[in-house]
């Protein structure tokens, strides 16, 4: 029998266990790994006799003389990548904390604290990089200092201090009193009761234990993404005035269902509070694509609700970003540890919109009032309202609060000790109990989350329960509700129709110097509703309408490619094999349930030839197929972006052998071309680029390039855009350009 098992749990993650070495290792911890080894079985329930124990020791004591805690890992070994797939790579925040506590190896008497801490195992500067991340994601802001730097007052400044060190047991630990590092590269190192690993290659890995070993590959295949643990029914969002759709009510140990969100439609925009894993997988299934957001609001930064935010950079356009300058501080810190950038980077990604405390700060007509929460974080609970005839439609969304008993705990009248004084105690309170029309609340349970018992006397007119993975008790069923996943709270009902004006602002970026009235000859057309999973256009088939996508996700399936592309809203599919009289390059299918408006081929014809844009789409029709066929430019950018990205592209062409010299971004349409780096040894300077891959422009997201030289190994044509100003503007651009640059490292 073997000594080491290698399991394949998911895309990305493995399950390694050596047990004559008692070594238990997650390889690989993307978002939600936690719940995919709870589904495998890798961690499960665990009942254990303690008879050494005395009573009332030990934070999962039964009655009966017996401690119930779970199984798991107590090692975990990181990805060299921080970002595959634009997802991260590397959330260690939820396998940490299940270690700590749920098996018990940081609970005071319990059976599992024998000493023995959690190892995080990888590269150095990875290691380094979740050291921190997990630091902030314990304690968000750890100094006065930084909490003042917010715009806090002295006086708010130090009663948060108070309240965060009484999270903290008093002090604001080092990450190393709890984890344990151990550090790899090409030489053995031992990591448990003689289990050797080696770095062999980028995330890939051998362990060897008595003249046995295995290798572990953390890269993730061309096809291949990180999966989601749960399945979600396909649900139709129909945007209204003011509206609240319910897209998650489970926490970060529910297998079954996303952590606690909610999406809400306003005046036909949408916005997202809190962003968890699997977000976009969230948003396909209630028909939104992600460059329909708005704008988030966002209560903390722990990763039940932070781990989506790599999907809100994966767009065409900034999302607004909206919380308090405390809560920012504490988000902006954690993400750029977990990605080791600079803070300011931040704001290149996301448009941020500051909002104050305790005030109605009014966004195009929506209010929204944050209300400082007591967390081991920086917390705001939010208010939401908007005016309509019968005075003020409402909903609060209750991330993170605290139980009355734990706040009644916390009270301290001395204000040099950790705690909360009666004051502020009594304003949090009534904060929480504050009547609305449909509130949404953490009954978590616990140190740190609410409970639903505290709710009896609250007034609102609904109370949804959330952030729980156990079943209502009929005790809570009399409080409040649960909800099913994509259910909606219609606050305001909309009466305008926001999918068409939707497609008017599309088709006016699209053809910016047309005349209005011919835009609404196409916004005239047949409006078609179609299902998740439909096919549109196949391959090879000649297409008798153009599909322009109002709301939802398609997909592109390339034969030729022999991978997928993402559709972004606003995209028109069809089009060029319309004007042209082509076959359709691809199989074109909805991903979500989507709206189109369905034009047919003879009148978009006929609007391009009366409008004189033939000459200017056949300029560019080579390059807008270029540019959907490659994994920088086919991904959630839409139409009338991928238009202005072709009008400022040039093309080259070299011989085998040629130098190549970069100026701007360099994208290859036929051949390969060899890349040399800088300032590395040879094995890991040198990089081939093929068909569709990209090189240069580094200058967006770092002040040097790394690539010294570039060589034609083939006859080779290169794209070039020279003037980077564009796509400076675009997230995803840049987010994708930050991925290839780390695996180029």
């Amino acid at each position: 029998m073997s000594r080491i098992a290698l399991t394949k749990i998911a895309a990305g993650v493995f399950w390694l266990e050596v047990p004559e070495a008692e070594l238990y290792v997650l390889c690989g911890c993307p978002a939600d790994s936690v719940k995919h080894l709870m589904k495998a079985g890798k961690i499960r329930d665990l009942d254990r006799e303690v008879s050494s124990l005395e009573p009332g020791s030990g934070s999962f004591q039964h009655p009966h003389g017996s401690v119930t805690n779970e199984t798991g890992p107590n090692a975990i070994l990181l990805s060299d990548l921080s970002v595959q797939k634009g997802d991260f790579a590397n959330l260690a925040e939820f396998p940490v904390l299940q270690m700590l506590y749920r098996q018990g190896m940081l609970l005071p008497n319990h059976p599992n604290n024998t000493g023995a801490k959690p190892l995080l195992i990888g590269r150095k500067n990875v290691v380094n990089a979740q050291m921190e991340y997990i630091h902030r994601g314990n304690y968000g802001l750890e100094t006065l200092e930084e909490i003042l730097e917010t715009g806090v007052s002295k006086e708010k400044a130090e009663e948060m201090m108070r309240i965060k060190l009484h999270f903290a047991f008093g002090a604001i630990r080092p990450t190393t009193d709890l984890l344990e590092a151990r550090f790899v590269d090409d030489e053995p190192v031992e990591v448990l009761n003689g289990v050797h690993v080696v770095r062999k290659s980028v995330n890939c890995y051998e362990f060897n234990y008595k003249n046995e070993s295995v290798e572990v590959d953390l890269n993730l295949g061309i096809n291949e993404i990180y999966q989601t643990p749960y399945e979600l029914e396909n649900h139709h969002f129909k945007r209204e005035y003011f509206s609240v759709v319910h897209t998650g009510e489970g926490d970060g140990w529910d297998i079954n269902r996303p952590c606690m969100a909610s999406v809400i439609s306003f005046q036909g925009k949408v916005y997202l509070i809190d962003v968890g894993p699997n977000i976009a997988h969230t948003l396909n299934s209630i028909g939104v694509d992600v460059n329909e957001v708005e704008g988030i609001f966002h209560t903390h930064a722990h990763d039940d609700h932070f781990a989506g935010l790599t999907t809100l950079v994966r767009t065409n356009h900034r999302i607004k970003y909206y919380t308090t300058a405390l809560v920012r501080a504490s988000v902006t810190k954690k993400l750029s540890s977990l990605m080791s950038i600079k803070e300011k980077t931040f704001e290149e990604f996301f448009e941020v919109c500051d909002l104050e405390f305790d005030v109605w700060n009014n966004i195009d007509g929506l209010e929204v009032r944050p209300v400082y929460s007591p967390h081991p974080v920086e917390t705001n609970i939010l208010f939401f309202r908007t005016l309509w005839k019968d005075g003020y439609a409402t909903y609060a969304h209750l991330a993170d609060v605290s139980s009355h008993d734990v706040l009644k705990k916390m009270v301290q009248e001395n204000p040099q000790l950790p705690g909360i004084s009666p004051s502020f105690m009594k304003k949090v309170w009534a904060e929480y109990l504050r009547p609305v029309q449909v509130k949404k609340i953490d009954i978590g349970g616990g140190m740190i989350h609410g409970k639903a018992v505290d709710f009896k006397t609250d007034k609102s007119d609904k109370i949804i329960l959330a952030h729980t993975a156990h079943k209502l008790t009929q005790e809570e069923k009399i409080i409040g509700c649960g909800v099913t996943f994509g259910s909606m709270d219609t606050l305001i009902e909309g009466h305008e129709d926001y999918s068409l004006e939707f497609g008017a602002d599309y088709l006016r970026k699209y053809y910016p110097d047309v005349e209005l009235g011919e835009i609404h000859m196409l916004l005239n057309c047949e409006r078609e509703s179609v299902n998740a999973g439909t096919i549109l256009l196949r391959d090879q088939e000649i297409p008798e309408h153009v599909y322009l996508v109002l709301t939802g996700v398609a997909e592109l399936l390339s034969p030729h490619e022999k991978t997928s592309y993402p559709l972004s809203s606003g995209t028109l599919i069809g089009d060029l094999a319309v004007l042209f009289g082509l076959k359709s390059r691809g199989t074109y299918r909805t991903l979500s349930h989507i709206e189109t408006l369905k034009i047919p081929a003879v009148l978009f014809k006929e609007f391009v030839k009366r409008n004189q844009l033939l000459k200017q789409i056949k300029n560019t029709q080579e390059k807008i197929e270029f540019l959907r066929q490659t994994w920088l430019f086919g991904e959630s950018i839409s139409s009338p972006i991928q238009s202005q990205i072709a009008q400022s592209m040039s093309l080259s062409k070299y011989k085998k052998g040629d130098s190549i010299e970069c100026d701007g971004l360099m994208l290859v349409k036929e051949g390969k071309v060899e890349l040399t780096g800088r300032g590395t040894d040879k094995a890991e300077s040198q990089h081939v680029v093929w068909k569709g891959e990209f090189w240069g422009g580094e200058k967006m997201i770092s002040s040097e390039s790394k690539i010294s030289c570039a060589n034609a190994i083939t006859q080779t044509q290169i794209y070039n855009i020279s003037d980077t100003e564009i796509l400076q503007q675009i997230p995803i651009v840049r987010w994708k350009m930050l991925e290839q640059t780390e695996k180029r490292e």
